[in-house]
């Protein structure tokens, strides 16, 4: 059971260092051979609230996604395929909130917001309120390739999907017993205040650099328990919830979602390390712990530099997190969920 409790702290020293992260590229040389990071979702939880089995399920899940991520890598695949095929992996996971798992709105349906970016060209796609597709995250592809824009919404997400040729699923695909019985349990509070944190979150995303230097990075959610009237989160929302551009980082959030709207997390930490100086590590502290908490958001991001470098940074108590990095052809790998963040004291 070890493994379950290896502290974030252990990731963000290999990602730590007071060098800033410079505006250019950095040499083959000085960059990782690849490396990839994942999340499952930020919340309150720990390891009293899921039982042996369940962090069997989580820890299972969160490898075998790591680790055709990994395979991709190594085979060469791009930053942008790696990074939308390990979501789709997480997508068609019921133990997650995107796709099949995805929580119920108010209505009792699923809408799903996805998005991706492109570190190499800066280009992107997403949608929101998807309805009717098993793979939200293939859609954006979708958005991001074949079309002229960037953002498809509801009906017009849907319309946009089926002329892509993607791949149908009935409303039944995306229901759990788990989403049922949190929409059970909202409705039957309906009207009352605040709603609980662990219905606030729930996101699956991965960050990846790939041997050519490029950077990719995508999100993928069932959104909010009991959201109504169109409710858009953060997770499709290019600059809160997505970001990937080769001069800085790649980065996919988790946690609240207006709070990381209302702060532009993902962009926020792209704009300190590009115009700041500042690290990746940096960076992340400083968005999620200075920013977005300090207005009372919680959640996390996972990411990943120009040089392969990895920051996993949360102010919630835990994160479903994985990454694995290269480097001279040795692979250094992590699993873990519980454990608060431990920010490590400012470099002098």
């Amino acid at each position: 059971m070890r493994h379950f409790l290896l502290s974030a702290l252990v990731l963000g020293v290999i990602a730590a260092g007071c060098t800033p992260s410079p505006s250019n590229p950095p040499s083959a040389s000085a960059r990782a051979d690849w490396a990839i990071a994942i999340h499952g979702g930020a919340g309150h939880f720990g390891e009293e609230d899921l039982s042996p089995d369940m962090q069997e399920a989580y820890t299972a899940s969160l490898e075998s996604a790591l680790q055709l991520g990994e395979d991709l890598l190594q085979q060469g695949s791009s930053a942008v395929d790696v990074v939308e095929q390990v979501v789709r992996i997480l997508e068609d996971d019921s133990l997650f909130n995107a796709g099949r798992g995805a929580v119920f709105t108010s209505e009792g349906t699923h809408e799903l917001d996805a998005s991706i970016a492109d570190g190499a060209s800066r280009n992107c796609g997403a949608i929101t309120g998807l309805q009717g597709f098993r793979h939200p995250i293939s859609v954006a592809r979708a958005v991001m390739d074949s079309s002229e824009h960037v953002f498809f919404s509801g009906h017009g997400a849907g319309v946009f999907a089926a002329s892509q040729g993607a791949e149908a699923a009935p409303s039944t695909w995306f229901d759990t017993q788990k989403a049922y019985e949190r929409y059970r349990r909202a409705a039957a509070r309906e009207g009352e205040d605040p709603v609980p944190l662990e219905e606030k979150r729930g996101t699956v995303g991965c960050v990846a650099l790939d041997a050519e230097g490029n950077l990719a990075a995508a999100t993928s959610t069932g959104g909010m328990t009991y959201k109504r009237h169109g409710r858009i989160g953060d997770s499709p929302v290019i600059g809160a919830g997505t970001w990937a551009d080769n001069r800085t980082c790649a980065v996919s959030a988790t946690g609240w979602g207006e709070y990381f709207i209302r702060t532009g997390v993902t962009q926020d930490i792209h704009g300190r390390m590009l115009h700041g100086g500042q690290s990746l590590t940096s960076a992340c502290e400083a968005t999620i712990f200075d920013e977005m908490g300090a207005l009372g958001g919680d959640g996390g991001v996972v990411s990943v530099d120009a040089f392969g470098n990895v920051a996993l940074v949360y102010n919630s108590a835990g994160m479903f997190r994985a990454s694995a990095r290269a480097m001279q052809g040795r692979v250094t790998r992590d699993v873990a969920m519980f454990g608060p963040y431990e920010r490590p004291m400012p470099c002098k």
